[in-house]
């Protein structure tokens, strides 16, 4: 008997099967991209969401931070953790707390232009829906907005998949003995491990980039961490800026020429953009060749093609950097002196660079020696606006920078991978008003080429420092090892001249080394002078060989430009 087959669909039969996909629900079957792909890396990524949420709050609010979390095993159910999480922050308005904690894509800090650790609304929320998905238990929280009042406002909440919408379980004001701030809880599927990738590891790290922070950590084994602070001053405040025209592409250009209030095109360039003034915005529309007064929102979209021609034709300033926020040079070798014990350290501050109409910043910091484990590759700690990136560093371009720098010329052996070895701590801080992540769950940061290039150059700035270090404590070893040779014969000779002379041994002695001091820094000198001239000389051959390389129509100003560019990019 033949067997029946399915009538094949038809267009109406497919149009009765689609229907809108929430936010929510597409993260709930991708959670993954979040970083909530296995238990132990989950647990991280909701205690990173929380401490990041709790930095940025206090900052705005200009507090000192003191954050407190609690990671606490649930006996009944051994593959679950309960992760709490307080600050001294300023708290959340009643209205507003069931939005933050059980709505994906709601926050303040999407489309402002200023340096922030959130940037997408989705972290905390993301967290509460993995907790709700693995343990069905709901986010409780406790706020707090002045210590005028006893009571903080409670919510237990749920988050409705389908609709991207908070359920409240439970609602009530309880007695809190707390100024002020907010206290989450999330009870989920995870696994505390130790080690690289840590709770403990991501702490620490974030204490060197915010060394304005206190934290107190309890772990689930009773492990205990307690970080001072290493400064009471706050980062500077950064300022929120208008788009940069040279970031704007062609359909948000469109959409912002519908939106804007601004009666003409003059205007609008002046207006809604940084770095437009109103010579330049006449400039650019004469380019365009559109009329000053015309009005944005008629403008056509052939016109609109050719006033996005005309931005990109246009030479702009580069777009203010207020917006942005270094830890500082200071503050960097403070962070890493409060958490590892080296013989060594050193940072480095670029100057502002811009990707993309972006402003941003690099920071490099190095530690070298003392208690930093010798064996095996360097330690590479991955900073963006101030939170530590601890996944994905085989898809960052901190990595890629780290590996194309020739670390041997910096007197570290490097192997095929590109990582250096040794005993090195090195960190990396990428601040900016927008972070180029490579995914939604924002551990690595894209490779563009302008972002490798300065990060490349801070890099090799601390190497060359990290170099003379070790060329000078060479020096002083082989200073001292000079001087133990003259020593052995010096209490031999004095005896002798002792024996020949008749004098007191030990005025012989004494001078005897005093000689031997004066000829080992000699000898030292002499060895600096001539690793001096040996370089001078090799600079002279490579000129020579880069003239006659460029010697095909080659200008002298062309050479020497070329190795200008090559000292500052190869070192």
């Amino acid at each position: 008997m033949a067997k029946k087959t399915s009538a094949p669909a038809n267009a109406q039969s497919m149009a009765k099967g689609q229907r809108e996909i929430s936010i929510s629900e597409f993260f709930s079957r991708n959670r993954h991209l979040l970083g909530f792909d296995n238990p132990k890396r989950a647990l991280l990524t909701a205690v990173k969401e929380a401490v990041d949420n709790s930095l940025d709050a206090c900052e705005e609010a200009h507090i000192t931070p003191e954050i407190d979390i609690q990671i606490l095993a649930v006996p009944e159910h051994p593959e679950r953790l309960t992760v709490i999480v307080r600050d001294n922050g300023p708290g959340i308005v009643k209205a507003q707390i069931p939005k933050i904690f059980g709505k994906l894509l709601y926050g303040s800090k999407f489309h402002r232009l200023k340096m922030s650790r959130g940037q997408q609304g989705i972290g905390i929320s993301a967290a509460a829906m993995y907790g709700q998905l693995t343990t069905g238990k709901p986010i409780k929280v406790i706020s707090k907005i002045s210590a005028r009042v006893k009571m903080g406002h409670y919510f237990e909440i749920h988050i409705d998949t389908k609709t991207n919408s908070p359920v409240i379980q439970q609602e009530e004001e309880v007695a809190w003995e707390y100024p002020r701030g907010t206290r989450i809880e999330i009870e989920l599927e995870g696994k505390a491990g130790k080690g690289r990738q840590s709770v403990l590891e991501y702490l620490k790290f974030t204490a060197v980039s915010n060394p304005h922070a206190s934290i107190i950590y309890l772990g689930p084994d009773g492990e205990k961490l307690k970080i001072e602070r290493a400064t009471n001053e706050l980062p500077v405040e950064p300022r929120e800026i208008k788009p940069h025209p040279y970031g704007v592409e062609l359909g948000i250009l469109t959409k912002m020429m519908h939106d804007t209030r601004c009666r003409s095109i003059s205007s609008f360039l002046n207006q809604d953009f940084c770095r437009v003034s109103t010579s330049v915005a006449k400039q650019i529309c004469d380019t365009a060749k559109l009329k000053p007064t015309s009005r944005p929102s008629r403008i056509a979209r052939t016109e609109a093609d050719r006033l996005y021609k005309a931005i990109n034709a246009t030479k702009l300033m580069n777009p203010p950097t207020n917006c942005i926020s270094p830890i500082g040079e200071e503050l960097l070798i403070k962070g890493l002196q409060q958490n590892f014990e080296a013989e060594f350290y050193t940072s480095c501050t670029r100057a502002p660079a811009v990707y993309r109409g972006n402003p941003f910043q690099v920071e490099v910091a190095l530690a070298y020696g003392g208690d930093i484990p010798q064996d095996g590759t360097i330690q590479v700690m991955r900073i963006a606006n101030r939170v530590p990136l601890q996944y994905q560093p085989g898809s960052c371009a901190v990595t890629q920078a780290v590996s194309e720098v020739d670390w041997k010329s910096y007197r570290l052996p490097q192997g095929r991978s590109g990582i250096p070895e040794g005993p090195v701590v090195l960190m990396v801080h990428f601040a900016s008003v927008w972070v180029p992540f490579t995914s939604e769950s924002k551990e690595a940061i894209a490779q563009y080429d302008i972002i490798i290039k300065e990060l490349k150059l801070a890099i090799q700035e601390c190497g060359r420092r990290l170099s003379r270090h070790l060329r000078g404590r060479e020096l002083a070893h082989a200073q001292a090892k000079r001087r133990n040779i003259f020593e052995l014969y010096i209490q031999e000779l004095a005896e002798s001249v002792h024996r020949l002379t008749g004098k007191p041994k030990e005025p012989i002695h004494e001078g005897l080394a005093a000689i031997a001091e004066r000829a080992t820094l000699r000898a030292d000198a002499n060895d600096r002078k001539e690793a001096k001239e040996n370089k001078k000389a090799i600079k002279k051959v490579d000129k020579k060989a880069l003239v006659v390389e460029n010697g095909n129509g080659a200008s002298n100003g062309h050479v020497q430009r070329n190795l200008f560019a090559e000292d500052e990019e190869t070192d």
